[in-house]
């Protein structure tokens, strides 16, 4: 039997997924990641936003139309918010949410919706297969920050914590020559009193460059950022969430910090590792954002010096604070968001400007357009002549190209 596990929506959907491939595989089953034609299809859905869980629903009519006759199993964020659209879809079998993920490949027989309870301890699932450049490495689930406009921490429960023990078993077993720690909230790591911090520091001894999923502002701070100095390979990209720019939006948002203390973790982390690429989210059109408000962000932006944002329009989701909120117009959010955009290709051009000639060192991970592409650890889209899969390879940055910039490798004497 041929099974397409298809992800849809963040990098801890991913991870739960690289695991079912994995106990698939050992099962005996062929497996892709592809949506192409299978028996069996698993699409694992997301409902951060109104547009994802619309595409998770799509999703079952492009895999129907590929294998008229092929069974749906429905896992995810967007099942455990309302399994029944799901259920309804055609050639559905089977619905279960975002708990108990590690047992659907002892599930494809079941039928109906099956919704696990929440789990109190983190659940551990195998391990990913290890023959990528990149493994992303679950260490924490679920959310205790109910931010206005976030349904996540209704659907995936509260926090809970993977051992450090566990999580550099992994790592020391793959092959791969980076990998990513994430999780729902990965700031909010804490097991059994122990800290993001003394994860990392568990991590120092381990020869592959290690990277961070997105943090919250409240985990930044001298004795975090000496922690990962450490490491004998940190990658030195922050995905710091910002949301907004603005004091007031961020109140209505349940966010606990202003702008200004935003930009004093952002020049702390600047302090530590000067060339660090900072990412970040931010939300146009929030309700009640005024255009004073929208500008106070746009000036944030300007100080902050982004390497890339992530930007998108206002999406009410029901079961949130700010569900209640009046919505502004969507006219007024997507000039708000065209406006930011423009911002986020300037601070994208910027940064790569600045890394101009300096060295640094990039895992290529795959051949695009006759050149080997990968990342710095700064998080720029390196392109390469020459190079090996999965190699970690020294270069130096010569101009903007593409989506990034063109490196040539760089001989160490």
């Amino acid at each position: 039997m041929k099974i397409c596990v298809f992800t849809l929506g963040c990098k801890v959907n991913a991870s739960e997924s690289d695991s079912i491939v994995r106990d698939l595989i050992g099962r005996g089953y062929e497996v892709t990641e592809e949506l192409e034609p299978a028996d069996l299809y698993i699409i694992n859905t997301c409902a951060v936003t109104a547009e994802a869980e619309k595409k998770s629903r799509q999703t079952a009519a492009r895999a129907a139309k590929l294998n008229p006759n092929a069974k749906i199993v429905f896992t995810g964020c967007a099942c455990q918010k309302n399994a029944a659209p799901f259920a309804e879809k055609k050639n559905a079998q089977l619905v279960t949410g975002v708990f108990g993920k590690g047992k659907i490949p002892d599930m494809l027989e079941e039928r109906g919706i099956l919704l696990s309870l929440e789990d109190k301890e983190f659940e551990e699932l195998l391990p990913p297969l290890s023959d990528r450049a990149r493994s992303y490495i679950k260490v924490q689930d679920g959310c205790n920050n109910f931010c206005s406009y976030c349904i996540i921490p209704y659907l995936r429960g509260r926090t809970r914590s993977r051992s450090p023990e566990s999580v550099l078993r992994e790592v020391c077993a793959l092959s791969s020559a980076e990998i990513v720690l994430n999780g729902i909230n990965l700031s909010a790591y804490d097991y059994r009193g122990k800290k993001l911090k003394d994860l990392v520091l568990a991590l120092k001894d381990v020869n592959k460059r290690v990277r961070l999923g997105s943090l919250e502002v409240n985990v930044v701070d001298e004795e975090f950022l000496s922690a990962l100095a450490l490491l004998k390979d940190f990658a030195p990209q922050f995905h710091l969430s910002l949301q907004s720019g603005s004091d007031a939006v961020l109140k209505k948002m349940n966010r606990h910090y202003t702008a200004e203390e935003y930009l004093e973790k952002v020049r702390l982390i600047r302090s530590f590792f000067p060339f660090a690429g900072i990412t970040t989210d931010i939300i146009a059109g929030f309700p009640s954002e005024t255009e004073e408000n929208f500008e106070e962000t746009l000036r944030l932006v300007d100080r902050a010096e982004f390497s890339d944002i992530h930007c998108f329009c206002y999406s009410p989701r029901s079961g949130t604070l700010a569900y209640k909120m009046s919505d502004l117009p969507a006219e007024v959010k997507r000039e708000r968001l065209e406006r930011l955009m423009k911002k986020k290709e300037l601070c994208r051009a910027r940064f790569e400007e600045k890394n101009l000639g300096r060295t640094e060192k990039v895992v290529v991970e795959e051949q695009a357009d006759g050149y080997f592409a990968g990342y710095t650890g700064n998080y720029l889209r390196a392109y390469l002549k020459e190079a090996l899969p999965n190699e970690e390879v020294s270069v130096i940055i010569k101009e903007r190209f593409k989506d990034g910039v063109l490196c040539e490798k760089f001989q160490e004497e």
